[in-house]
């Protein structure tokens, strides 16, 4: 498996860590929070303005997952 290819694997699991803790509303000022959102609202916010919620489901992270298992499947 190649770098890139495990950097992407990585983030497809930072992105999930994203979606579990939107179930859950853990303390915001938690540096590992604060850190997930740091690393994940640069990308799931533009598709956020792009495709609004449905339904008030955030659609965002799924066209995240499925752009990043295209990208994996390319590297």
């Amino acid at each position: 498996m190649g770098l890139i290819s495990t950097l992407l694997k990585l983030y497809w699991y930072v992105i999930l860590a994203r979606v579990l803790m939107s179930w859950f509303s853990p303390d915001p000022s938690h540096p590992v929070v604060r850190g997930i959102y740091a690393l994940t609202e640069p990308v799931l916010g533009p598709v956020r303005r792009i495709l609004p919620p449905m339904g008030g489901f955030d659609l965002s992270p799924i066209v995240i997952f499925l752009v990043l298992m295209y990208l994996q499947r390319l590297f």
